[in-house]
């Protein structure tokens, strides 16, 4: 097969985000022909070059298109209309897919997607990675309510489009189905990770606490993006309240919207280190070192369907998790006991938490078994393929 996608956004593992479909790729160019068309947004963010910029066997074409998380909102729908009409454009002139993969967010990604299918008549795959345009819309970025209208057109529309959907959650499913879009149009496959190979030894573990001061320290780890949506300044209160507590320490790495917060929330207290970027290959390493990590996120309702990567990248390791979310997050840590919940916002309930939780050795230690088997069981990225496989084959078929 020849597989087009469609994703505004790649990155390869030397960068500070995840690589899901670094991963799909490479193993899907193995078997069959991959084009992706993609922006050089984070081309120039590469930490390392240790890895080839998409995998072997991949052609690419690239688009012209910056992006940085400071940009305003006009900014950003003007990068996210230019890439999506150079996207159409590439998409007409490259040689016909069998199957064309189209990746939001955003929103308009997946619209050239479906309008390349349309016009070279070949199905398409609606790959939902967040909820668009509930979570801008909910987030306050699109306040005008005829904007609002139209982009709920343009979702229902896709939703009805395309030969298949990739929900990342089974709450996104759950949204999606609620929009009148047939269940068995849809198939999860959540955001998932690299289970490593080897785990870190303890040596190296040790060499790497020296490395950044972290000796006989219990640390609580955030590894992501310090969005809006993060909920950064309840994690610095809640650093804040155990101040007192000396053998706990806050360690966070990533970049985004709340970076001054933490670089001053860094400088008055002693117990948060903050980390500079990892590349995807190194942030493992972080969480190896972790007894906890944390997953926060605000109260917003659309926040509850989301599949984030540190999740799945902490329990690889098997490092316990400490979500916020009240969907489908919480109760995958309640039912495999490889974490817990806290509410959004709760600073309080989460400082009592971690001393409650990390002052039981015993139970700490049921939890990293628990959550390094619950990773390799349901989230190998690597057993997803054959499933996305038989996806697009399916719809080739049914043509």
């Amino acid at each position: 097969m020849h597989i087009a996608l469609f994703h505004q956004y790649h990155h390869n593992p030397d960068c500070p985000a995840t690589c899901r479909h670094y991963t799909f790729m490479a193993e899907l160019a193995k078997r069959h022909q991959i084009t992706l068309i993609t922006s050089n947004a984070w081309e120039s963010k590469r930490l390392t070059h240790l890895y080839d910029w998409v995998p072997p066997g991949v052609e690419l074409i690239s688009i012209d298109g910056p992006y940085h998380n400071k940009m305003g909102v006009v900014q950003r729908l003007q990068s996210f209309g230019s890439f999506a009409a150079q996207a159409l454009v590439k998409g007409l002139k490259m040689p016909k897919p069998d199957v064309i993969w189209g990746v939001s967010t955003p929103l308009t990604t997946a619209w050239a997607a479906g309008k390349v299918a349309a016009l070279r008549r070949v199905p398409w795959v609606f790959e939902v990675q967040d909820l668009w345009p509930s979570f801008p819309i909910q987030m306050g970025a699109v306040p005008s309510k005829l904007a609002q209208r139209q982009l709920y057109q343009m979702e229902a529309s896709l939703y009805r489009q395309a030969a298949h959907i990739i929900p990342l959650s089974p709450d996104m499913e759950q949204y999606i189905v609620d929009k009148g879009i047939p269940r068995d149009k849809l198939t999860i496959l959540v955001n998932g990770t690299d289970i490593p190979a080897q785990p870190m030894a303890p040596l190296e573990q040790e060499a790497l606490r020296r490395q950044w001061g972290l000796e006989d320290k219990q640390v609580v780890l955030y590894a992501g993006t310090y969005g809006r949506a993060n909920d950064i300044p309840m994690l610095v209160q809640t650093a804040k309240l155990l101040q007192d507590h000396p053998h706990i320490c806050f360690v966070f790495t990533g970049q985004g919207y709340d970076a001054p917060l933490l670089e001053e929330a860094a400088r008055q207290q002693q117990n948060i280190v903050l980390l500079p970027p990892q590349p995807r290959h190194a942030v493992f390493n972080l969480f190896s070192i972790a007894a906890v990590s944390v997953v926060s996120f605000i109260d917003l309702p659309v926040l509850e369907a989301n599949s984030p990567g540190k999740l799945f990248d902490s329990l690889a390791v098997g490092t316990p998790v400490v979500v916020t979310n009240p969907g489908w997050t919480k109760k995958l840590v309640e039912e495999h006991h490889c974490g817990w919940y806290v509410p959004a916002g709760g600073a309080e309930t989460l400082a009592t938490s971690l001393v409650q939780h990390l002052g039981n050795g015993e139970k700490m230690a049921a939890m990293r078994v628990q959550a390094a088997q619950v990773a390799k069981d349901q989230f190998d990225r690597l057993q997803m393929v054959p499933q996305l496989e038989d996806i697009f084959e399916k719809v080739v078929r049914q043509q």
